[in-house]
């Protein structure tokens, strides 16, 4: 099964467990489309990709940023690593997950 498709598996079901407002179906599934594209997107978006990150790009400020706060080093499990780490595998599973739930009921909740 290939990721994309994996991902829309994982979305149906999480759009069935949330169970949405009835008129807010539609919006439901589209936050939750939302969410999980900038799951993909927003950290190459950033700079963070396969090769390391961008030289001169926002994630570089970022890197920058996280260094000197914490003497010379970016801290294991932060903001910085997490987005690098998603920008050189991919996020996971359960990450497209929690963004489509997280996406569909912000949205549905926002909406109705």
């Amino acid at each position: 099964m290939s990721k994309v498709s994996a991902i829309i598996c994982i979305t149906l079901i999480a759009s069935m467990a949330i169970q949405p407002s009835e008129a807010g179906v539609g919006h439901w599934i589209a936050g939750a489309a939302a969410a999980v594209t900038a799951v993909a997107i927003v950290p190459a978006a950033l700079g963070f990709g396969a090769l390391g990150i961008a030289s001169g790009s926002i994630g570089a400020g970022m890197m920058s940023a996280s260094a000197i706060a914490n003497g010379g080093g970016v801290l294991t499990g932060g903001v910085v690593a997490t987005l690098q780490s998603v920008g050189v595998a991919g996020a996971s599973y359960s990450t497209y997950a929690a963004a489509a739930a997280a996406g569909g009921a912000a949205v549905d909740y926002f909406t109705n």
